[in-house]
């Protein structure tokens, strides 16, 4: 069974996006994955469509109604145990665990939020889990779900030439990536590192982790003392 995406949005003509090209684009030609979008408008039931009211308690902004949203989340995910995931600002930040706990599934349902933000009853009542990509703002859930999708779909089984090259990136091993260097071996009057061309793959995998540390330390304290609390 291959693994399914399911988008609940306001614009579903942002879909696949980037998705529908390159390696992901491919996949899915294959078979490999698949995509299909839910128009949450579609389950309001008055005259303008209407999908969002004021905020109670006031304030700026408008936010997504509860029952229309869970009308769609009702269709979408009917008989179906795929996380229902919400991107949101305020969720838990993305990893790659994460990233690789959804990829072993069968697929996902992700509700894109709009506006200020989703009526809070419908997140507890539909057990929508919060999923967050970074400490910003954007104009709505629908990038960052495309990015999601992104991080999983490249590592789905078949999809990269080489299934091991998923192995050996940031955040796979709580480190981020080495430096990559490849031909000329000189450019701009700078060298490949000599190690690199030495042929001694022990020294090589010594020279790799050695640099990983140094950028991990420099640039992401916090993933080292995540590793050292393990």
């Amino acid at each position: 069974m291959s693994f399914r995406a399911t988008i609940l949005t306001l614009y579903p003509e942002m879909f696949p996006g980037h998705l529908g090209t390159s390696l992901a684009g491919k996949a899915m030609e294959r078979g490999q994955w698949a995509l299909d979008t839910v128009q949450i408008r579609d389950f309001a039931t008055d005259r303008h469509r209407t999908v969002d009211d004021t905020p109670a308690g006031g304030g700026a902004g408008m936010v997504l109604k509860p029952d229309v949203l869970a009308r769609a989340i009702d269709h979408a995910s009917e008989n179906d145990s795929r996380p229902r995931l919400l991107m949101s600002p305020r969720g838990k930040p993305l990893t790659q665990k994460r990233v690789r706990e959804l990829a072993g599934g069968e697929g996902v349902i992700i509700v894109c939020g709009r506006f200020e933000g989703v009526d809070q009853r419908v997140i507890d009542g539909r057990g929508l889990e919060e999923i967050s990509i970074g400490d910003y703002i954007l104009s709505g859930g629908e990038p960052a779900a495309l990015i999601l999708l992104d991080a999983i779909v490249r590592i789905l089984p078949g999809v990269m030439g080489n299934d091991l090259s998923g192995l050996h990136e940031s955040f796979e091993g709580g480190l981020l990536e080495h430096p990559h260097y490849t031909r000329p071996q000189i450019w701009e009057g700078r060298e490949i590192p000599a190690i690199l061309t030495s042929g001694n793959h022990a020294a090589i995998a010594k020279w790799q982790k050695e640099q990983a540390e140094r950028l991990t330390k420099e640039r992401r304290p916090d993933l080292l003392d995540e590793l050292q609390k393990k």
